[in-house]
Order: C-alpha cells, then structure tokens, then sequence
C-alpha cells in the first residue's frame, strides 16, 4: 500500500517547512548521541568523521522526502533506508557482543528524539503552534516511523506519550567517550581535506553549534556538562534571530543545502501540487498560507 503524503494543511508541513528545522536536527544527533548503543551504531557504521555534514544531510533529505515527496517516493526510500538497516550491524561495548542495528528499541529512540526536537525548537523559535496541533504533529510522525520499520501504534502519539516515554529511557542514557566527541565535533568540526577551504569560517559555526547544544533539555546538558551555561532566555533570543534569518532566504537558495535529488524532489513537488490547484507561486513554504490553498481543502490546519 502505497505510504500517505501530508498535504500543506497538516502540522507535519508546517513543522517541516520552517527554517528552524536545522536546529532541530542538529540537537536531535546530540540527543540520540546519549543512548550508547545508537551512538556506538552511528560511529561504527558510518565516515561521520571524514564526512562531518554528510549525516546531518541525508537526515535532512530524508525528512524532506518523507514529508513533500510522493507516495512512490517516499515508498522507494522507506525500503531503502529499512534495506541499509537491516544489512548493518553494532558491536555492543557492554557485552562485547554484536547486534543488529534495526533494533525496534534503537529505532524508536533515534526517531523520539529527532521528531521532538523539531517539535521543541519549532515551538520555541517562535512557529505558532497550539498545543493541540503540538500533539497531533506527533501523531502525524507516527507514520513517519513506519517509514524504518517501527509499528505506528508503539511510537509516542502526543506531548504527554512523549515526555512520559524520554523520562522512562533516562536512566538508559549515558555519555559515552563517542558521544562527548560527537557533540564536540557538532560544535567544532574538524573538516576533511576537500572542505579545508572552509577552516576560516569555522569560528563563525561555532555559534550555531553551541545554539543546538543549548536547546538541549537541561538534564541532557547537565550529562554532557560541554559548555557553561547560560541564561536560557538569551537562547531562545538567539534562536528566535536565527529563525527570522533564515525563513528570510528565498526558497531556491535554501534549496542548495539539499542534495541534488532532493533539489529534484522538491521541484517535482511543487510541479505535483500545483496540478492539485495549490498556488506555489511563492514555493512550497509560502504555502504555509491557507489562502493558497484549494478551495476544498482551506479548513484550519488544527485546533
């Protein structure tokens, strides 16, 4: 059965679409860092070293396929990505011994934690959001975690499922010498030698790494104890400037952050939903506005 596309009216849409997403993904990798065995499966499966963007941009691909792709899409990456899953395995530093990585309890907390940091910085950047459409943007994510292989009904549906999941897998979170360097290296890449050229714009990345690490939740702070802290109402003000910034780039120019499939996925998004009678006249994030949508379909998004 082909996979369920959001349309521009869910929460999904609105959450996805708005800038601030790249602080959400980045703190996501820093809070799936602190479950060991998750960690130890990105260090040993991946060239997260010598390719420092690379996860942060197939996450992003992944996200946006997931969310504006169509249903053959979306359905060609889900085997995909449940295909590499399966084929991958983690050697478990605790009990010496090796484990596959498609672990229902490894999927749910990478996909928790990479959903409710988008929902937590979205919020707090300043996307309008009700706390009704808070949980139903969750529950829309349970579909998204089919997508891995996850079953939808043992995936956190609301705000209170949740928190009251994050607080049960605490006493399971540690950080591990892989995570401290993770979250190090998030704030201060060292870049391989193709993107060299870059070291002379490092100071001004830093900024933008220790804003995802201070929108972490305080307690995932306290664990890894990086950074000083500071007055977490300057961190809202500063993610609040990063978000205006950056839903200021136009459309096409964000777009280049993407891989070039994905650059070809969301043109042949915008193709799709104007054939549906959406106006994209402003790309698909100016169609955050209800009055370019069809006419059948402008009913509120959420209440």
């Amino acid at each position: 059965m082909p996979a369920t596309v959001q349309p521009p009216e869910s929460v999904t849409w609105r959450v996805h679409i708005d800038r601030s997403m790249w602080v959400g993904g980045v703190r996501s990798l820093m809070l799936q860092a602190l479950h060991p065995v998750a960690m130890w499966g990105v260090w040993q499966n991946s060239n997260f070293q010598e390719d420092p963007f690379g996860r942060l941009r197939r996450t992003a691909d992944f996200v946006g396929t997931a969310t504006f792709g169509s249903p053959e899409e979306i359905d060609e990456l889900a085997a995909r990505v449940r295909a590499i899953h399966r084929s991958l395995r983690i050697l478990n530093h605790d009990t010496g011994r090796k484990e596959p990585l498609d672990q229902p309890e490894l999927l749910l907390w990478v996909h928790c934690a990479e959903v409710y940091s988008y929902l937590e910085v979205a919020r707090r950047a300043g996307l309008p959001l009700t706390d009704a459409m808070a949980d139903r943007y969750l529950d829309e994510q349970r579909q998204t975690a089919t997508y891995v292989g996850l079953h939808a009904d043992e995936v956190p549906g609301s705000v209170a499922e949740m928190e009251a999941y994050l607080a049960e897998m605490r006493p399971r979170l540690r950080v591990t010498e892989e995570a401290r360097a993770t979250v190090r290296f998030l704030m201060w890449p060292t870049l391989p030698e193709n993107l060299r050229f870059l070291n002379a714009g490092k100071p001004g990345y830093f900024p933008f790494g220790a804003l995802c690490y201070y929108c972490l939740p305080d307690w995932a702070r306290a664990m890894y104890g990086l950074l000083p802290e500071v007055p977490q109402a300057a961190v809202t003000a500063a993610l609040r400037s990063f978000r205006l910034a950056m839903n200021s780039v136009p459309e096409r120019v964000h777009d280049f952050a993407f891989a070039k499939p994905t650059r070809d996925m969301l043109q042949r998004a915008r193709q799709r939903l104007a054939a549906e009678g959406y106006d994209v006249g402003r790309g698909l994030y100016g169609l955050r506005d209800p009055r370019r949508w069809p006419a059948h379909r402008k009913a509120p998004a959420a209440a």
